[in-house]
């Protein structure tokens, strides 16, 4: 059976009309361990944790951010399946957006680092095809919605 984590795609806007689509910045996470590699905030399920409990328990463990702080992004979630460690992983994330564009990261013991990145530059530090596609379709829902 594939393991199962859950996460969100945390995203903030520049203040500036919403017509530019650059003004979208994603939170990656570096791992401490392993090859370092940039996600967002995600873990595994807990008994008795819906999955979207999952993604908000993670993503205030590893980044420090409340769910009060969030909004979470109506009508979109991806599911990823890849393998990690020799092991099938799903992993189902959600969009969220940061209420205040200043929130404050506090990093876990996991990451050694964030770094709030447009588009193209995520795309680039998520080294994984399936991470990329999940920004990229991410990006997308956002400039094609009135979200």
């Amino acid at each position: 059976m594939a393991l199962k984590a859950c996460g969100l795609i945390i995203f903030r806007r520049r203040l500036i009309p919403k017509v530019d689509n650059s003004s979208i910045e994603f939170l990656l996470l570096q791992a401490s361990d392993g090859i370092h590699h940039w996600t967002p905030p995600k873990g595994h399920v807990d008994p008795g944790e819906n999955e979207l409990e999952t993604a908000l328990r993670e993503t205030r463990e590893e980044a420090g951010i409340e769910a009060g702080q969030l909004t979470i992004i109506e009508g979109f979630r991806r599911e990823l399946n890849y393998v990690a460690r020799q092991k099938p992983k799903t992993v189902i994330y959600w969009l969220a957006e940061v209420k205040d564009y200043d929130v404050e990261i506090r990093l876990s013991h996991e990451h050694q680092a964030y770094r709030w990145l447009g588009l193209d530059e995520a795309c680039q530090l998520a080294q994984f095809k399936e991470m990329k596609a999940a920004l990229q379709e991410g990006h997308q829902f956002l400039c094609s919605t009135a979200a």
